[in-house]
Formats: C-alpha cells, structure tokens, sequence
C-alpha cells in the first residue's frame, strides 16, 4: 500500500451500530461477515451476507470500489474487528467494524431484514436456534405454523404449554367447558383463581403469559357435525385432547377429509397412548382403523367415572406436542402406524404397530363419506 493511500485509512475501526445505521443511511455497504446459518436467523435490514473467510476472494467483484465505506458486522463484534482488519489491508481504507454486532444491532431495536427475528426472539429461542434440526428455518416454520388444540384439560394442558413455548405461531384452543375445580389435580392450564371462566380464556390467560409472541385464537364451543371443518381448516396439526369419542370419530372424518395429520392420545387411569394419523400419507391408518366402531359407554368410562392419576395426561400431552412439532419441522419418525402406550404404574413404553385396515369404515378404499351427522349419531348411540 503506498503512502497516499495509507494517510488516507480512517482511524475510526469501530462504529456503534447506530452510527452504522446512519452510514449506512448516506451510501456505506452493511457487510454481515457470519456464516450462512448464523444469518438465516436474521439480518440487519439492507445488509449484504459475506462470510469472513470468503472476504479476500469474493470482495473485489462485490465492491471494487476502495474508497466505499464499509461496514462490517458479526455477531457480536469480534469476528467484524477481523473483517475490517481484512478490509483494510485490501485497501478498502474506509472499512470499520459494527460493536457488539447483530445482538446489540438487535436490542437497539434497528431495522431487520423481512423474516428475520427480533432480540426477543433470538434469545427466546436460542436453544432451538443451536440444534441443526431446528435451526432458524425450523423456527421460522414453527412461527407460520397454525395448530388446533381441540379441549384444554389433562391432555391440552402441556400440550398447549410447550407448543407455546416452542414458538408456534397460532393455537387454536376449541373447547366449550368451565374451570372446576376438580380439573386443577391435572390441568395445569387453570388455577384456583380462575375456577368458574371459560376454559379457552383461563387457557389463553396462561399461553399469552408465557409467550406473548404466539397467537391464541379461542373458540368457546362443542366440536359438532355441523362445526367441524369450520373449525380446524386452515391448520397444520390437529392435537385431539377430547375425552369422548363423539369427538374423536368427528375429528378423524374431518382430518380425513381435510388431509390435516391428526395427533392422537388417551388416557385412563394409570395408562395411556399416543398415535399420528396422517391423512397425507397413503400408508397411514386413521382413528378407525383402530376403533371400527365405538365401544359401549360401560366399557369407556371417562376420566370422571374412572379416575385417572394426575400426572399421567401431563406425560400424554407432552408426547403429542413432541409429535406435533416434529409434524410442522419434517424431523424425526412420526408415530404414524405406530401406538405409543405407556403405563405409569410400571413407567414402561410398549409400541404396537398399527396398520391401515382396507376394510376401515373410515379410511377403507370403498367407504363413501355421508356427512358429519351419520358419524356423530353412532357415536352418540353406543
């Protein structure tokens, strides 16, 4: 570098990410040196994506002007330092570092890129935003996904908390019952406060605590022939969390129909089970295919005549958000095909295969569907 050059390097390495916003404003190229993963998870608005190692060979094409201020950006200012230390000796005299890089960027609340995440996302979902499974494009699938959690007692409960947690960005909590208080050994939704309100709204009081990032649409109703599709078109992932089966033969026609993967689980007294019916899928059974027809109300005592140990939908409900974020993500072995039982008084799993039946009077190659009111009347009749 010769010495008229040299004399005319800036002495300023580092700008606040205000200041560079500001440069930016009047003509400075925003560098953002992080790898390509790093930045899925969101750019400052108007940045252009280098990685530092790729500086030295790829800069000259992208601006071969060396009197062009450019501002480098990482993700906490340290690798940025390198960059412009690397810009310089380039000859790129204006080359100055962004401190505390795209996390102070971030908290300063300056612009982001369309489909980036703000600071409270990033460290709210740091975890996920580590595992390669998950990753930014995996968070950005959980926040555009819209799941219908149908009831909010034993089974919607931790589901609807850890789909919450997890970043989901619309819950649909459909269930037409009050808080009582004999719901509160199991449903962790609900508090003593709350006994008496609408359990979509004590539910929503509690998700909108825990994430207020999330959507929660409730809809105060029974799940009905004349109500279903209305109810859960336009989501991703059903999570069946009924306690009767009029419900379940409802929920399994209109997945069918709708082609929307139903999460299916059950618990009583001391056991349980889960199950992925997924209506896509060719190979996979539905509802029916492992209840034909309904069993007599003596033989299926609900929760309320039975019993059922406290802790046990806790651990139900927990396997159906795991399968439902697995579903919207495209990750892991959906329990398609597969029955997931689990006994808590000997605390061991047991899988059973479950195959589509080709004579199942839900999914059968010859059934020809009647309408919603056939399937809820022989329900209603067992």
């Amino acid at each position: 570098m010769s010495a008229v050059q040299q004399q005319n390097i800036s002495p300023v390495l580092e700008f606040t990410p205000l200041d560079a916003q500001r440069a930016q404003a009047h003509g400075a190229l925003l560098l953002d040196v992080r790898e390509d993963d790093e930045r899925a998870a969101g750019m400052p608005a108007g940045a252009l994506g280098l990685p530092l190692g790729e500086i030295e060979a790829r800069i000259a094409a992208i601006e071969p002007d060396r009197q062009r201020e450019i501002l480098a950006l990482c993700g906490s200012g340290r690798r940025s330092l390198r960059a412009a230390e690397t810009l310089r000796a380039l000859g790129y005299a204006h080359a100055v570092s962004v401190a505390g890089g795209f996390k102070r960027w971030n908290e300063e609340g300056l612009p982001l890129a369309e489909g980036g995440f703000d600071a409270d996302a990033l460290d709210r979902y740091s975890r996920h935003l580590l595992l390669p499974e998950v990753g930014a494009a995996g968070q950005g699938k959980l926040a555009r996904a819209r799941v219908a959690l149908i009831g909010v007692g034993g089974l919607g409960s931790p589901a609807g908390f850890y789909l919450t947690a997890a970043g989901v960005g619309s819950i649909t909590l459909i269930d037409d019952d009050v808080v009582e208080k004999s719901n509160l050994q199991r449903q962790i939704l609900h508090t003593d406060a709350r006994i008496g309100m609408a359990k979509t709204e004590s539910a929503r009081v509690a998700l909108a605590a825990l994430n207020p990032q999330v959507h929660v649409r409730t809809q105060k109703t029974r799940l009905l022939a004349a109500n279903v599709e209305q109810l859960i078109r336009d989501h991703d992932v059903v999570i069946d969390g009924a306690d009767n089966f009029p419900t379940r033969y409802l929920l399994s026609a209109a997945c069918l129909r709708l082609k929307i993967p139903l999460v299916y689980g059950a618990v009583h007294r001391f056991t349980g089970q889960v199950s992925v019916f997924d209506a896509r899928r060719d190979d996979s059974p539905c509802y029916r295919c492992l209840f034909p027809e309904p069993p007599a109300a003596e033989d299926a005592p609900n929760c309320a005549e039975a019993g059922v140990l406290g802790v046990l939908p806790g651990i139900i409900g927990l396997l159906q958000a795991s399968e439902a974020i697995k579903l919207i993500l495209g990750i892991g072995a959906p329990l398609v095909g597969r029955l997931l039982c689990f006994d808590a008084l000997a605390a061991t799993f047991r899988e059973l295969r479950l195959s589509r039946d080709p004579h199942c009077p839900g999914c059968g190659a010859d059934v020809q569907f009647r309408g919603y009111e056939d399937i809820a009347r022989i329900c209603a009749s067992a």
